[in-house]
């Protein structure tokens, strides 16, 4: 079976705006809950409470730049696919922390059927926000 340009595009823009939304509802998180964020950083990480927030101004910020077309504004959602691909390799220590230590977040722990899968899925969000952002274009063709 052949795929079409059009149908290759259409899912990569059904991709695109699905980790969009995944970033801008984790970024409101961040501002709107930084609770179980703060719990979770690791203690060598300088004013948690800032970095909790820029970090989800952040995801904000990538989520909006992986929607603007790149006719409108050239190089935007490449650069939000990078910066959101350096955003999750950089809060990779943070998921390491809170499984390691196992710390609780609302009064209860995680399992490792919560921890293995999330630890084992940000190197798929690097790619993912890689391919939303046109850095890479593989699995999927060129245009």
């Amino acid at each position: 079976m052949t795929i079409t340009n059009r149908e290759q595009s259409f899912r990569r823009s059904i991709f695109r705006w699905l980790l969009a939304i995944i970033y801008l509802v984790a970024g409101v998180a961040h501002i709107r809950s930084p609770g179980g964020f703060l719990a979770i950083t690791p203690e060598w990480v300088p004013f948690p409470a800032t970095v909790i927030l820029l970090t989800g101004a952040a995801e904000i910020a990538g989520a909006i730049g992986l929607m603007i077309p790149p006719k409108l504004i050239p190089g935007v959602r490449y650069a939000a696919g990078i910066g959101l691909a350096l955003y999750a390799l950089c809060v990779y220590p943070a998921n390491i922390n809170h499984a390691l230590n196992n710390i609780a977040i609302g009064g209860s722990t995680a399992s490792w059927l919560y921890h293995g899968p999330r630890l084992a899925f940000q190197p798929v969000f690097i790619w993912w926000a890689l391919v939303a952002g046109g850095v890479t274009h593989w699995p999927f063709h060129r245009k």
